[in-house]
């Protein structure tokens, strides 16, 4: 369609690559690459990750916003957003990045191998006899498209999982709560929790010092969600006290994470810059251009956003 085009931005994503998928999933979208964006009137639709303050209200016939990830907590804080639709990106390629990461982070623990890393680090043989995976208790907060692939992955390795979520879920393998009891049920009972749940006002800080109490002495937490989830503080807390022994984080309250943040200076933490998951051009590019073709259609794009729930 003549005069209509996509504005693409990211900082990290390789916007040509995006281009090409784009183009190849909907020939006749004109695909433009900020800053390079022409005349912000043609621009109908945006594909974007955390693009800066004020970036949206350059274009005064958006239609639709479609989110370079899951998580679409960083577009509901936003004021420069008239009313749009708003959807956000799920393939399998990011379904199994997402489970792959979160199969070794559980594994990682389940078989000890940081205790061997110290061990190897000290230069002594320090035997820990392995478990059957069926013994080691493992809880998935949050049971949407990322957490319910999570969940049955490990389940389907043998761990004993139980997930939790705000709606009832019927997940093979795995046993689904709701509501707050099931929240302080799967944090009391799992020696490894992986936290999976959208950043929304009322998941805020879900995880405090309350919370945290709650788990096992020694257990361990694996966050891939979204910082805020977690009261740092509280967290740091924790794993200086030994009442979590050890935790995987691949989010933060802010990031970078700050040069000097106590997490650093833990040896029982490990640190990945936000790389659980992303999005697969080839694969993700195929949802986009089906979001635009309903959006023409008057209808809601695939994956819709509910603004008032944030996700």
């Amino acid at each position: 369609m003549s005069g209509e085009a996509l504005v693409f931005y990211s900082a990290v994503d390789n916007a040509q690559e995006w281009r090409a998928a784009l183009t190849a999933a909907l020939p006749d979208l004109d695909v433009r690459i900020a800053p390079d964006i022409g005349d912000p009137a043609d621009i109908r639709y945006a594909l974007t990750w955390v693009p800066p303050a004020g970036f949206f209200a350059l274009f005064p016939n958006l239609q639709l916003v479609v989110n370079l990830g899951a998580g679409v907590d960083a577009l509901m804080k936003r004021d420069d957003l008239v009313p749009v639709k708003f959807a956000r990106l799920n393939d399998p390629g990011m379904e199994a990045m997402m489970a792959s990461y979160v199969i070794f982070a559980v594994t990682r623990y389940a078989r000890d191998i940081p205790v061997f890393e110290r061990a190897k680090r000290r230069g002594e043989w320090d035997y820990v006899h392995p478990r059957p995976l069926f013994e080691i208790k493992v809880g998935v907060l949050g049971l949407g498209e990322l957490g319910a692939a999570s969940a049955k992955a490990l389940a389907a390795m043998g761990f004993s999982v139980t997930g939790w979520s705000r709606s009832p879920k019927d997940i093979p393998g795995v046993t689904a709560l709701t509501g707050r009891d099931g929240l302080e049920r799967v944090l009391s009972e799992n020696e490894i929790v992986v936290c999976l749940v959208p950043l929304t006002p009322d998941t805020h800080h879900l995880l405090g010092a309350p919370e945290l109490a709650l788990m096992p002495k020694g257990a361990k937490l694996v966050n891939v969600s979204r910082g805020a989830l977690v009261d740092e503080v509280a967290l740091v807390e924790a794993l200086r006290s030994g009442q979590l022994a050890e935790a995987t984080l691949d989010v933060f309250e802010t990031e970078p994470l700050p040069k000097g943040h106590p997490l650093w200076a833990l040896d029982n933490v490990l640190i990945t810059p936000h790389v659980a998951s992303i999005t697969v051009p080839a694969l993700a590019a195929r949802d986009v251009a089906e979001s635009i073709r309903r959006v023409r259609q008057g209808l809601p794009p695939l994956h819709e956003v509910d603004p008032h729930r944030g996700y």
